[in-house]
């Protein structure tokens, strides 16, 4: 089909993990009202972004995917006659964590999982701690409404991560997340910072001819040292925003998506047409230097 609706749930969290999942099936239920067919919730939305400090007692946050959440999830979905990208922190086995997405497709079955490729470690991101990198590769899921691909949060920075996603197949690219500002910084830095993760997102449609929809969690968490920004998009093939969420308020939005358009963006602008793939094999070094 070409015409599909997109569904945004952009939400705050509670310590609370069943009712962080009983909030985002309410907030699904929203979407699927307002005629979307494709719903997506954000980066680890049953809990607090517990990344900001390292604490094993977060590793009982986990939970195997497939599993309750999903089961949960998957008669949802079913009910609704909707795909759900929902995600979730993975216990694969004992110590080994993975930051993961799953996917569930309108009719209730589980398509399968995509686990995070680009783990950061950063101040008050210290997923390093928690998460083993992906070994599934990149991902692409054939649903009932679009060939969709998913990657998360940091993997949103790489091109070359969403350059794979889209020479996969995908028509649609979804990056669940959770980004904010520390409340120490100046107004103009958090706007700057803000700014370019709307810009690197949407240059990634314009690169892949594709839409991007990009789902960012919002409010103060923890201590009120991280202000998630909020701020979730939708742009087109040719990076025009569709929709753009408040920095500070939940919102869930259905936004209409024509595929159609792809064939002619990539007309147009015949990127992948003119891609020089003979000469791209440096792209796999670190650095390009005499060492290397």
């Amino acid at each position: 089909m070409d015409k599909v609706k997109v569904g945004l749930v952009q939400m705050t969290c509670t310590s609370d993990k069943d009712l962080n999942l009983i909030k985002a099936i309410a907030q699904i239920k929203v979407a699927a009202n307002l005629g979307a067919n494709i719903i997506c919730l954000q980066e680890l939305f049953t809990s607090l972004y517990f990344c900001d400090v390292e604490d094993y007692d977060h590793f009982q946050l986990a939970e195997p995917i497939p599993g309750p959440s999903t089961d949960r999830l998957s008669s949802v979905a079913k009910e609704l006659g909707v795909v759900i990208i929902a995600s979730l922190f993975e216990k694969r086995t004992q110590g080994i964590y993975h930051n993961t997405t799953a996917v569930l497709d309108a009719d209730g079955s589980y398509l399968g999982k995509y686990r995070k490729m680009h783990i950061p470690d950063d101040p008050a991101f210290y997923e390093k701690f928690y998460f083993t990198p992906g070994d599934l590769g990149y991902k692409v899921f054939q649903t009932r409404f679009a060939k969709i691909g998913v990657l998360i949060c940091w993997d949103q920075w790489y091109p070359e991560a969403s350059r794979i996603t889209a020479l996969m197949g995908a028509d649609i690219m979804f990056y669940p997340t959770a980004i904010g500002w520390a409340t120490s910084q100046d107004a103009e830095t958090n706007m700057d910072q803000y700014n370019s993760w709307q810009i690197i997102q949407r240059s990634h449609a314009v690169a892949n001819g594709i839409p991007v929809v990009s789902v960012n969690r919002v409010g103060f968490e923890q201590d009120g040292a991280m202000k998630f920004w909020g701020g979730s998009i939708v742009a087109n093939g040719q990076g025009k925003l569709l929709y753009l969420a408040s920095h500070d308020k939940e919102e869930t939005v259905a936004v209409e998506l024509d595929l159609s358009l792809a064939d002619s963006f990539r007309i147009h602008w015949p990127f992948l047409r003119d891609r020089r793939i003979d000469s791209y094999q440096p792209i796999t070094k670190r650095f390009i230097d005499d060492e290397a």
